[in-house]
């Protein structure tokens, strides 16, 4: 019987290598979070709890955050630290206003006045508030988030250990965040993007290989944060309070377990323009840089996997005899990622129309080869 590479013409070997990396990934890592049980209710005592917010300028947004996180159905002690990282808005006004109504137990600030030199930031002021906070298990989320249910909190704290299936001994709890829906082009593009970002640290790390979270909803503990030395491999990175601390805390050993349904998730809002889009991502991607070998070549070679089929299927396009090859080779793929990644929204409680996907996946790895040669050519960043 001939050989397989006998009925093929030899340009679209390449996108079907690519899609074979692919079908690999699909089959290794995404099919399982998309198939993944749901997560039980909390059934055991829950443990105190800390949840810290580091904010800067976000007065409005925290006049909402922070009444949903006092409002948390919590069974056990919970404390809302609010870090007020050199804020020029009456942010300290209205945390005062709050701490009249609250216990210092219950709601406490912490204000930054100034960060050392050469200091990230952030950095700083989340180990100050990390400092003050009282409880063994800390929760970390955005001023721009809101917790997607009241029982945002002990879900997150149930993937600890005390109930939900987390597994005893876990110092990391991986949580997802993704943006509202709105109207417009870029929002799908946006959470598309969050979506395959989800799939890929909440895959891996469900395959037991962990290696980023996302500060917007991410739980560690006290003793976690000791043994990476806190932020002290990154301090002078902007980037990075989430993703290396865990690249720390995996490297020490540490578990990391996932919790992704969608009470535990938090709801944030997508970047409202192109350029506020391209900043985040280029704030968000300079971290890779730190990753673990391993982690890196991982992910790497997905995601070239994905740019070289659109650029070995776009070559090979121009010659005719292998067009019937293409488009079965094209057909198959759009199926797959379609399927996987659609089942996956749907898992993660996401309303990604399925037939925008072939679409999105495109112009998503467009940017994301363009996010990267940006930063290849200019690395400077700022926090707010």
């Amino acid at each position: 019987m001939p050989a397989l590479y006998a009925y093929l013409p030899w340009p679209v070997w390449l996108p079907l290598a690519c899609l074979a990396v692919q079908l690999y990934y699909a089959i290794r890592y995404f099919w399982p979070l998309a198939t993944r049980p749901p997560e039980a209710a909390p059934t055991a005592p829950a443990a105190p709890l800390s949840i810290l917010v580091c904010a800067r300028n976000e007065l409005d947004n925290l006049r909402e955050l922070l009444p949903l996180l006092l409002q948390q159905d919590y069974p056990a002690a919970l404390e809302i630290v609010l870090i007020d990282d050199r804020s020029r808005d009456d942010t300290y006004l209205y945390a005062q206003q709050l701490a009249q109504y609250y216990p210092p137990e219950r709601f406490r600030l912490v204000t930054v006045a100034h960060t050392p030199a050469s200091f990230a930031p952030k950095k700083y002021a989340l180990t100050l508030g990390i400092k003050a906070a009282r409880h063994e298990h800390l929760l970390f989320t955005d001023a721009d988030c809101r917790p997607a249910s009241p029982q945002w909190a002990a879900r997150m704290q149930a993937g600890f250990g005390a109930g939900g299936g987390g597994g005893a001994g876990a110092a990391l709890v991986l949580g997802a965040s993704f943006p509202a829906p709105n109207p417009g082009f870029l929002n799908r593009l946006v959470r598309y993007e969050t979506l395959v970002t989800a799939a890929q640290y909440l895959g891996f790390a469900q395959q037991g290989r962990p290696y980023m979270g996302v500060g917007r909803n991410l739980a560690y503990t006290r003793a976690a944060f000791r043994a990476t030395k806190g932020f002290a491999s990154h301090i002078r990175r902007l980037s990075g309070d989430d993703d290396l601390l865990v690249q720390d805390a995996v490297s020490q050993g540490l578990q990391a377990v996932v919790v992704a349904d969608p009470p535990a998730q938090t709801i944030t809002q997508a970047p409202a323009t192109w350029a506020a889009w391209w900043r985040q991502k280029r704030r968000h991607l300079s971290a890779g840089t730190r990753y673990r070998p391993a982690d890196r070549a991982r992910i790497g070679i997905f995601l070239l996997a994905n740019g070289l089929f659109y650029l070995g299927t776009a070559g090979a396009a121009c010659l005719p005899q292998v067009g019937v090859s293409l488009a079965v080779i094209g057909a198959i793929r759009t199926g797959l990622m379609t399927a996987v990644y659609a089942k996956t929204a749907r898992r993660l409680g996401q309303a990604l129309p399925f037939y925008w996907l072939p679409l999105l996946d495109f112009v998503y790895f467009v940017h994301y080869f363009a996010f990267g040669l940006s930063l290849f050519l200019n690395r400077r960043f700022r926090w707010k």
